[in-house]
């Protein structure tokens, strides 16, 4: 085996935009995205409102959960799960998740004897409408590094042993195609529902820096 690298609230409607923080009060840093939100607005150079829409989409409706869907379908669904390998992008609109930075997209699966990992070399390429934003450490130049040069000691880091046997894939993303980790089931899982399937699913296990453990009882 050789490890190798693939390149294949609320807001007034004036300006003055803010989200909800309770009654606690504002951090430094919280402070001054809201002064800086505020002098783009009155500058015209933000909308507001396109702003909190933003947040939203975010917030709510792309992020990690889609991809867990994605997931927890292809264990449930073998057909399912063939359409997905072979045209991910097509298997992931399906559910209904598809949109800028996912427009393309390659899904890779964990199995007994191959352990693929993603990363971004250039930048910060990433799924956005299966996985959200990309969390720090997937942007920092050590990671996307290191991954590169030594996948193995990386996923050591995250907590992730392999066998000796088992062949590491690295997948560098680019803004033409992304990539997606499907993730070994857990064992016993087999009488869990498809929705209590994808709550076991971790963004980290999508990307491949981690490895899905089996439900405690």
């Amino acid at each position: 085996m050789s490890d190798h690298h693939r390149h294949d609230d609320d807001h007034d409607h004036h300006g003055d935009h803010h989200h909800p923080h309770g009654n606690r009060p504002l951090t430094d840093p919280e402070l001054r995205v809201k002064a800086l939100e505020q002098v783009l607005a009155e500058k015209g150079l933000i909308d507001p409102i396109a702003v909190d829409e933003l947040i939203d989409t975010y917030e709510t409706k792309v992020g990690p959960h889609n991809g867990a869907r994605v997931v927890a379908k292809a264990w449930v669904d073998r057909d399912y799960k063939q359409r997905l390998l072979s045209n991910g992008t097509a298997a992931i609109a399906e559910l209904g998740y598809s949109g800028i930075q996912g427009e393309d997209m390659v899904v890779v699966e964990n199995t007994d004897t191959v352990h693929n990992v993603l990363v971004c070399t250039l930048c910060s390429c990433y799924p956005w409408p299966t996985l959200g934003l990309p969390p720090a450490w997937y942007k920092a130049a050590p990671y996307r590094s290191r991954v590169i040069s030594d996948p193995r000691g990386v996923l050591k880091e995250f907590g992730v042993k392999l066998d000796d046997d088992v062949e590491v894939r690295v997948w560098d993303s680019t803004a033409e195609l992304r990539y997606m980790v499907l993730p070994q089931r857990p064992a016993g899982t087999e009488r869990m529902s498809e929705e209590e399937l994808a709550a076991l699913v971790t963004r980290d296990s999508m990307i491949g820096v981690a490895k899905l453990a089996p439900p405690k009882r």
